[in-house]
């Protein structure tokens, strides 16, 4: 059967992306070559998921006829834009997807000239078919080239179009964004602790009330400001509570935090 699908880099975001591809049907095994330099992890993907494994990234862009993943840590690109430039002669022209924080298109498009490329920042949610994914389109795109772009990543959750020079907001706020949720979430827990609870009903606590507050958001479809008056009754527990997370900074720490993260990913990119 044909490769339709080349992913290079078969690591956590790479994993998540190739198994709800494979169990939505979107791409069958046979139609999969996966690149992986680490003989442990080509072993077990080779086994999870029967997909076809190699250390051979430009076999990946020579096979591939439809899509390229590129899942890689940004600090590699370089290295394996040299190794792939001796077959781009070949002009199949996959669309080639980029999920690489800092690598512009305009890099993208230097490494690979004149083929379709898409920029992409999905989240780590999307391992559990929970994420968010921006995309910025490349010069040489059309919209099938868009219409493959979507189905991948909606594969593991929701999909925004945004122009590039939004793209590092973007890493900066949902890119990063799970870290600090998994931080509020931890000190939460360790709050409940410190007040009496036993560490794992801090815990599931924590975790519900996070995920639960985000469901209403989400579907409710208010401002969040309109939930927390809701909650906060006057002279009551939570707006002690508020008062107390005003008085730390808590509001402008999350906002530096975005800030510095989108600041890194510029950097990255130069």
């Amino acid at each position: 059967m044909t490769i339709k699908l080349g992913l290079i880099g078969g690591g956590v975001m790479g994993e998540a992306l190739l198994s709800r591809l494979i169990d939505r049907g979107i791409y069958q095994p046979s139609e999969v070559i996966v690149s992986e330099p680490q003989p442990t992890r080509q072993n077990y993907l080779r086994q999870t998921y029967n997909v076809t494994v190699t250390t051979d990234n430009a076999l990946v862009f020579t096979e591939a006829k439809e899509v390229v993943l590129l899942a890689v840590k940004p600090q590699v690109f370089s290295a394996i834009a040299q190794e792939i430039a001796d077959v781009l002669s070949i002009r199949i022209s996959p669309v080639v997807i980029s999920i690489l924080a800092g690598v512009s298109l305009s890099q993208l498009e230097s490494a690979f000239p004149e083929l379709p490329v898409i920029r992409a920042m999905p989240n780590t949610p999307a391992t559990v078919g929970e994420g968010i994914t921006a995309l910025c389109l490349g010069a040489y795109t059309n919209g099938k080239h868009h219409k493959i772009a979507q189905q991948v990543f909606s594969a593991v959750g929701q999909v925004v179009d945004v122009s590039e020079m939004l793209m590092d907001a973007v890493t900066g706020l949902s890119g990063s964004g799970p870290a600090y949720v998994a931080l509020m979430v931890e000190s939460l827990a360790d709050g409940g602790v410190a007040a009496g609870l036993p560490r794992g009903l801090a815990h599931q606590l924590a975790v519900q009330t996070v995920l639960g507050t985000a469901k209403l958001l989400q579907e409710n479809k208010i401002h969040p400001g309109e939930l927390k008056d809701r909650v906060t009754s006057p002279g009551g527990t939570t707006i002690a509570g508020i008062a107390q997370l005003e008085r730390a900074g808590f509001r402008s720490a999350l906002i530096e935090a975005v800030k510095a993260s989108a600041l890194r990913s510029q950097e990255l990119g130069k």
